[in-house]
């Protein structure tokens, strides 16, 4: 742990820092809904939800709940001056029209061609695909923040999945505990290791062959 925060905070907190001032950002379920609590205030970023609304917040209080403004987590949260609640086919629209600048999306698996699972654990006969098929597609970058490995230890990053697909070639970049890893038309490039962690350990927990390139 760094400066307190948790594992899954601490990827929320990096990926913070690359959206960018004037940015239309839609965070899905899990991690990425915790990102928004670590963008600066003086940064205006723009959050996008598929449920219809556009400006979304931060975290509602008991008094300001209301049940119909929710974020992908289903967490109450507050509506800023100028948000707009939209009908949810006309939000799909804003993300299938390539509307939104960044997705940030959980991952159960994504193979070194940037393909994603992150909708169906394996075996399960049941999963819950929401949006995320068409945020995947329609986002004009796509960011994955999950753990590196299983709680076995197993690999996330693969080279071929085999949960059920969620979208093919859509990821652009990986945050995990581990490092920061770029999709590319040559491989997946190692940008960052995180403290406490070589490029030999990342390499010994991500099956696919990585490119190092340090920034």
């Amino acid at each position: 742990m760094s400066n307190g925060l948790s594992i899954r905070e601490q990827i929320a907190k990096r990926i913070a820092e690359d959206l960018h001032e004037g940015y239309i950002v839609n965070l899905g379920i899990g991690i990425p809904v915790m990102v928004s609590n670590f963008v600066s205030k003086e940064k205006e970023i723009i959050y996008h939800s598929e449920q219809g609304v556009l400006g979304m917040g931060s975290a509602a209080s008991e008094e300001e709940a209301d049940p119909d403004l929710i974020n992908a987590s289903k967490e109450p949260v507050t509506l800023v001056s100028g948000g707009s609640f939209s009908h949810s086919a006309d939000s799909f629209a804003m993300t299938r029209g390539r509307h939104i600048d960044v997705a940030v999306l959980g991952g159960m698996q994504v193979s070194e061609k940037g393909d994603l699972a992150n909708w169906k654990v394996k075996g399960a006969e049941l999963g819950s695909i929401g949006g995320a098929m068409d945020i995947s597609i329609g986002a004009k970058k796509l960011y994955i923040a999950m753990t590196h490995t299983t709680k076995d230890g197993q690999p996330k990053i693969v080279k071929e999945l085999d949960y059920a697909v969620t979208a093919l070639n859509c990821v652009d970049r990986i945050y995990t505990d581990m490092a920061v890893i770029d999709v590319t038309k040559e491989g997946l490039v190692l940008r960052e290791v995180s403290p406490g962690y070589t490029v030999d350990d990342v390499q010994k927990a991500t099956e696919p062959k990585l490119i190092v390139s340090l920034l």
